[in-house]
């Protein structure tokens, strides 16, 4: 019981956190691409970015302006080779960038993947281990009647109530989270195309 109701406490923080967290992403992410695409400079876009830490997207624009100005300042574009060598190099970053933008976004969801699926079974488990103490209760009183039987088994059974009171919302939350996720990293994938297309069209033509 003590294991379920830490769980149970642990979830409930996590989902608050993650609420809370992913919100304001993505608050900050639809306030980065609205700045985005109203502004002509990539160095003002960068400058805003800079207040939005908690935007993905952002993060994503950041790795692949500071490669692009990285390697604006060398000479390995002036050829058609060295475009597209630089064109590769802003696209492994943003692509690094978007890899851990995702796993930051996902971080303490397999807390809530691992309580919907294990907190049943620890309860079950409880109540099995209190059903198997009650009966050998009776058969050391010898006696079998429904008020010696029942207080035991309903005491049991609070194991497995408990159980599910931490699995049920880690389940709900967990779907929720994760779809809320997908939708950030569907937004950082899509700006990631878009943002290489601009470096081509107007930075490698």
């Amino acid at each position: 019981l003590a294991i379920l109701v830490l769980m149970s406490l642990v979830v409930w923080y996590i989902i608050v956190y993650k609420w809370l967290y992913l919100r304001r992403a993505q608050k900050e992410s639809d306030a980065f691409m609205t700045t985005f695409w109203d502004s002509k400079k990539l160095d003002e876009i960068y400058r805003t970015s800079e207040d939005l830490n908690y935007s993905p997207t952002s993060q994503v624009f950041r790795a692949g302006y500071i490669e692009l100005t990285k390697l604006k300042s060398g000479k390995s574009g002036d050829t058609m080779h060295g475009q597209m060598g630089d064109l590769e190099n802003i696209e492994r970053a943003l692509r690094r960038s978007i890899n851990a933008e995702s796993l930051h976004l996902e971080k303490l969801t397999s807390f809530l993947a691992t309580t919907a699926s294990a907190a049943p079974f620890i309860g079950l488990f409880g109540t099995v281990w209190g059903i198997m103490t009650s009966f050998l209760g009776i058969a050391a009183k010898g006696d079998a009647s429904l008020l010696t039987v029942a207080p035991g088994i309903a005491e049991a059974l609070v194991a497995t109530a408990i159980g599910l009171v931490a699995a049920i919302p880690a389940v709900i939350a967990y779907n929720w989270l994760v779809g809320r996720i997908r939708n950030l990293e569907a937004d950082m994938e899509n700006f990631g195309n878009d943002f290489l297309n601009i470096v081509r069209r107007h930075f490698f033509s």
